[in-house]
């Protein structure tokens, strides 16, 4: 066997994983924007087959998780570190997860109409999954200078910030004003849901920070 040919077994297909990541950020930016829709819909065949595409998107982003940890497995060499490709896989699942959790949960809890949190709180999670939707595409320009990332970060913070006041406030409604306490416990899981969908979209931040600080 030729040198070069011996070269080409071991030459790294580490590109892949950026095409894989940006289409996992992609599905999880469609499916933020689905959630949003769905929270301006009564219950009914509409929301129904929505939250159907919502599944199907969902179950994509299983698929490309799955690629991401074959390919993880296959390559000798990879474009960084394999623990920071499999966290960074794995949050970016963990965003779809809680974004179809989000809207299933409306029937799940008999929930007819959302709520204008309910509203809020979809509109914050489709927020933060554009920005990391921005931060992914910027993974495979992480060896030169790059002065666009601290700005993600920082709207990304600041997303979270307002997810969190709203969520607050929202819950110190709830139990001012709600007499049922069934009721209660049903929209304080909505709301909860659809708060950790934006704190998963700050951890997707997070580990892509991690890795930008490390190979920059």
């Amino acid at each position: 066997m030729s040198i070069e040919s011996l070269l080409q077994l071991f030459k790294p297909r580490d590109r892949v994983f950026y095409y894989h990541f940006e289409a996992s950020a992609a599905n999880v930016r469609k499916m933020s924007d689905q959630l949003v829709a769905i929270m301006a819909t009564k219950a009914g065949p509409e929301r129904t087959a929505m939250l159907e595409e919502l599944q199907v998107a969902e179950n994509v982003n299983d698929d490309l998780t799955h690629t991401i940890f074959t390919d993880l497995a296959r390559n000798f060499i990879t474009p960084f570190d394999r623990e920071d490709i499999h966290y960074l896989a794995t949050s970016l699942d963990d965003v779809a997860d809680f974004i179809l959790a989000s809207g299933k949960n409306l029937d799940l809890f008999g929930i007819d109409t959302p709520d204008e949190t309910c509203q809020e709180l979809a509109r914050l999670v489709s927020k933060g999954a554009g920005i990391v939707q921005e931060c992914v595409a910027q993974l495979r320009f992480m060896h030169k200078a790059n002065s666009n990332f601290n700005d993600f970060v920082v709207r990304i913070n600041s997303m979270e910030n307002e997810a969190d006041e709203v969520y607050d406030q929202a819950i110190k409604r709830l139990f001012a004003s709600e007499r049922d306490p069934i009721q209660l416990i049903r929209m304080r899981e909505v709301y909860t849901t659809l708060e950790l969908a934006t704190d998963k979209c700050e951890d997707v931040s997070n580990v892509i920070e991690s890795i930008m600080l490390k190979y920059a």
